[in-house]
């Protein structure tokens, strides 16, 4: 069985082991649907998640231009219980001083209705301002109790030393880095991103876990997706990743018939990282949840690396 909740980085913090991201609520403004419709599929999607047991929550300031963070706050409003709640700071390049953090974090907190945040993290490492210096700003809002925790997203492995060794000198641990991460995406297993990470006790959670739809089963070679999603995930690539989707089915049927979904995400639980799925709807909240309370054998995990090593390369 996989545990329910574990530590966030070297903090006192405690997450599930699947947690929902919230970029969606962002983009979900669709023209088809009425605000209410809108407000009502959040609500119900946040319930849903949270009644599974997930207690953790990924947004950003980006996401839909602070639409996401209003969402959440609307929700958190309608809960008593204790959840934790992570957002992201944007380094644009005109954000030259360590006090356009502290004006981003108030106003992020604003649009949420908190006091606090329990994981603040940098969207990317861009310049032209240095990753000490905007470390250093985030130890600032964490001595001022803004913030109880420091992360990072889309960091290198040399990224990650520095902002780990800049947050040391305050004695502040760098609890997390947001990366792609997914069957379809090993990336931060071949740079030694994740060897980094556990060796400084740095949680990896993992956006895009089911990349854009592709690891829940709902597309193959004969039904490509829409939109912009066509050019990456055409006929081609669906066909060449096929071996991998009739695994996935295969180990799935073999563990009380798992959906794709929730043997992809425990796939990535079993890697002790943190995927953030993003649901829409209460259906794929359901879903996505399925992925916690059980585990995937070892030679289920070294069949999938297999197939994923030889589909991905």
């Amino acid at each position: 069985m996989t545990e329910k909740y574990i530590p966030l980085g070297k903090t006192a913090i405690n997450i599930s082991a699947i947690g929902l991201g919230l970029m969606q609520w962002g983009d979900i403004k669709l023209p088809d649907k009425p605000d209410a419709q809108v407000d009502k599929e959040i609500r119900e999607t946040f319930k849903v998640t949270l009644g599974a047991g997930i207690n953790f929550f990924d947004t950003a300031e980006m996401y839909g231009n602070g639409r996401s963070e209003i969402h959440l706050g609307k929700c958190l409003k309608e809960i008593s219980s204790d959840i934790v709640i992570a957002t992201k700071f944007m380094p644009f390049p005109w954000r030259l001083t360590k006090g356009e953090l502290r004006s981003a974090l108030l106003r992020s907190l604003k649009r949420m209705g908190l006091t606090h945040v329990d994981l603040y993290q940098m969207h990317w490492p861009f310049p032209p301002i240095s990753i000490k210096a905007w470390m250093d700003a985030m130890s600032d809002v964490v001595a001022d109790g803004l913030i109880r925790a420091v992360g990072v997203s889309n960091y290198s492995t040399d990224q990650t030393t520095i902002a780990f060794e800049a947050l040391d000198k305050h004695h502040i641990p760098l609890a997390s880095n947001q990366v792609k991460y997914s069957l379809l995406d090993r990336h931060p297993e071949r740079s030694g991103l994740v060897e980094l990470c556990k060796k400084l006790d740095i949680t990896i959670i993992a956006y895009s876990p089911l990349e854009k739809g592709i690891l829940t089963g709902k597309y193959s070679p004969n039904n490509v997706p829409s939109g912009f999603r066509s050019w990456r995930y055409n006929k081609k690539y669906l066909t060449k990743v096929e071996p991998l989707m009739n695994a996935l089915h295969e180990i799935g049927e073999a563990h009380a018939s798992m959906a794709l979904t929730k043997v992809a995400l425990n796939w990535l639980i079993c890697k002790g990282v943190v995927p953030i799925p993003g649901s829409r709807n209460m259906m794929q909240a359901q879903e996505n949840a399925g992925g916690l309370g059980w585990r995937l054998s070892d030679e289920d995990v070294n069949r999938l690396d297999k197939i994923s090593d030889e589909v991905t390369q």
